[in-house]
């Protein structure tokens, strides 16, 4: 499996972060994982990492319900951001709400980027599926 750059894990929940990690460390997929607690968190470190002209993670987990910024928010301010590359956005979610899968349709026609949505817990048999470059 080709290695990933760098992977970031968007999830408010420390067991989630702590799976994912394990399985991704299991694959062995990628060095330089980084976990934040919201969107915000995220979607600051991206932006500096554009304006120093470092690269953006190529996967990203995301997980819908946090504090101070969700996961829509995020992607809102996400798919604006000056990045030509595709990047492979995974939502982790444990929601069942309709709502959430219509939002899902909907950022998934208004962005070059490859949305995914999967439900929580992730199996270490999606792992390798999910993770590859888009």
């Amino acid at each position: 499996m080709k290695q990933i750059r760098a992977i970031s894990i968007i999830d408010d929940d420390p067991i989630t972060v702590f799976g994912i990690k394990k399985m991704l460390n299991s694959i062995n997929v990628c060095d330089d994982i980084r976990a934040f607690a919201n969107g915000k968190e995220a979607i600051d470190h991206i932006k500096e990492l554009i304006t120093q002209n470092q690269p953006v993670p190529e996967v990203i987990f995301l997980d819908i319900n946090m504090p101070i910024m969700d996961g829509w928010q995020f992607l809102e301010e996400f798919i604006n951001l000056p990045l030509e590359e595709k990047i492979r956005i995974n939502i982790v979610t444990s929601s069942i709400d309709l709502y959430d899968k219509k939002q899902w349709e909907y950022f998934r026609q208004k962005t070059h980027h490859l949305i995914d949505f999967k439900n929580k817990p992730l199996r270490k048999s999606e792992i390798a599926a999910i993770t590859k470059a888009a």
